[in-house]
């Protein structure tokens, strides 16, 4: 799908100014998060789209290449190597990415102090200050899927989840050095960036970057740990339990805060996103709140009338189905779906009844049909009726 030129994406004209586009793009993501519209692929759609128009245009370096060049600046021509450490284009900047931005930019009160739509279960994941001096560098977020049953779903439930991290070197206590000494960068003289001047097409382009030696901390260490080689972090597993509320549904995630990456030489750690899969029921069918489900019955119990017992997520339920049913009627047992999300309103289950036509019958059951048969005869059928309507 050909991508869409980033200010028709935000509403903005190619002069508006960095409020008009902050604006624009914060309007645009409250109004297609995926937790205001899960399951929505659309909403997902336009929120990736969004944030990814965001990135480049909030920042005057990539709107001025992208002013320039367009979307070539950031997919190799141009001189373009892709932005702000996300795969260019729709395909390489996926979901995840947007969220991790949108929670970088708002979480933590980036537009007015207070997080402007927080994740649906409340827990802010902006981005942390750091020591005094230059800010140390924050760890990354880590993401983590959990799948659960529609069961799980209706009642809430603790997962415990496996997750491989960077966690503080105990040898070094996280400095990256052995004596805990540190001088500025060699290569940016502490500044942590650098500039980087290439040829193109179109003439010189000059970019500035992060200094990849130092990675924009402008400190590095003369006697590196050599646990953790200078970096101030292992890699070990641990495992983190995470509260699954009632009403969850697909798309919804968790942000734990303080449970991703540990940053770099004592940095404060990242956050674990926790993105909810459902699995699919072998009986029920989720319609937003409510479940589906269909029932067999015999012909006899259509025609007399039966109780039949019906499961749903809480138990087993009795279902009165009365006399001359037909097929495909829907019964709906109020209160008997998923709970609202941090709400005490549940939906309902929808029951389909579905008239069984045997297959083999027995001498028994063949008499007593013919002789059923037989007295159907001498009733009209619906032709009859159709004829007389027309005649």
């Amino acid at each position: 799908m050909a991508q869409r030129d980033y200010y028709e994406v935000l509403g903005v004209q190619k002069n508006a100014s960095l409020d008009e586009v902050k604006k624009a793009y914060r309007k645009l993501a409250v109004k297609y998060h995926p937790d205001k519209n899960p399951g929505d692929k659309d909403a997902e759609e336009r929120f990736r789209e969004a944030t990814e128009a965001y990135e480049i245009l909030k920042d005057p370096q990539k709107r001025s290449r992208y002013d320039q060049f367009g979307h070539a600046a950031f997919s190799g021509g141009a001189g373009g190597q892709g932005f702000g450490g996300f795969g260019a284009g729709f395909g390489g900047f996926d979901m995840s990415d947007a969220l991790r931005a949108f929670m970088n930019e708002f979480g933590g009160g980036g537009m007015g102090g207070d997080s402007i739509f927080g994740d649906l279960f409340g827990m802010g994941g902006g981005r942390r200050g750091g020591r005094g001096g230059r800010a140390a560098r924050r760890g990354s977020d880590l993401q983590a899927r959990v799948r659960l049953s529609l069961e799980e779903i209706n009642t809430g439930v603790t997962k415990k989840l496996r997750v491989k991290r960077h966690e503080r070197c105990e040898q070094c206590s996280g400095s990256g050095s052995l004596s805990g000494k540190t001088r500025s960068c060699s290569k940016c003289g502490g500044s942590g960036r650098i500039q980087q001047v290439s040829n193109s097409f179109f003439g010189q382009v000059i970019r500035e970057g992060i200094c990849p030696a130092c990675r924009g901390e402008g400190q590095e260490v003369g006697d590196p740990c050599t646990a953790c080689n200078g970096s101030g972090r292992t890699t070990a597993q641990t495992t983190v339990s995470v509260e699954i509320p009632p009403g969850v549904s697909e798309g919804n995630y968790i942000s734990i805060p303080g449970k991703g990456d540990t940053g770099p030489r004592g940095g404060p750690p990242g956050d674990l996103i926790v993105l909810v899969e459902e699995v699919p029921h072998d009986f029920f069918q989720r319609h937003g709140i409510d479940i589906i489900c269909e029932i067999p019955v015999t012909f006899s119990e259509a025609a007399l009338g039966a109780t039949t017992v019906v499961p749903t997520l809480g138990g087993k339920v009795n279902l009165k189905v009365p006399p001359g049913t037909q097929s495909e009627k829907i019964f709906r047992l109020r209160g008997k779906g998923l709970p609202v999300l941090h709400g005490a309103q549940h939906g309902d289950q929808l029951v389909k009844v579905h008239v069984r036509t045997p297959e083999k019958l027995t001498r028994e059951q063949r008499e007593l049909f013919e002789k059923l048969a037989g007295i159907e005869k001498k009733e009209p059928n619906l032709f009859d009726r159709a004829k007389g309507i027309f005649s």
